[in-house]
């Protein structure tokens, strides 16, 4: 990987994603919960998208799921990447309800429903989310 292109696009870390990439970074997946009616959310909101509150807390949640879409990238859009490719980019619905994208570690398992599992792996100096696919049972 080029590390030096993926400081480039690594997103700033702020008041608004800090909590997210210091659970990262300590080994969790944390999110957004509402306070008010407990529903979660990603990416990071300034409020609830079901009661509009502005009251949230982060918190860890399981780093479960199941594959909702993928696909797989041939063309290089960015250069921290091309030395990858071709590279899959997957949509997960975590267990706590959203939509999650990443990266599957064994993409040969890729399928609709498939239940994964949270992977965090070190690019760039930073800690990234990556899902591990379940293989089917035949």
């Amino acid at each position: 990987m080029n590390t030096e292109a993926y400081e480039r696009i690594f997103p700033q870390i702020d008041d608004g994603n800090r909590e997210y990439f210091e659970g990262l970074e300590a080994g969790e997946l944390r999110l957004q919960r509402c306070d008010v009616d407990g529903t979660f959310r990603f990416p990071a909101a300034p409020v609830c998208p079901v009661c509009l509150s502005s009251a949230s807390t982060w918190v860890p949640v399981s780093g479960e799921g199941t594959v909702w879409s993928w696909i797989v990238m041939h063309q290089r859009y960015f250069e921290a990447f091309e030395d990858q490719l071709p590279y899959n980019v997957v949509f997960v619905r975590l267990a706590e309800g959203p939509l999650m994208m990443s990266t599957a570690v064994n993409p040969e398992h890729l399928r609709i429903d498939a239940p994964v599992r949270l992977r965090i792996e070190r690019m760039g100096g930073h800690a990234v989310p990556e899902f591990e696919v379940a293989a089917a049972a035949d």
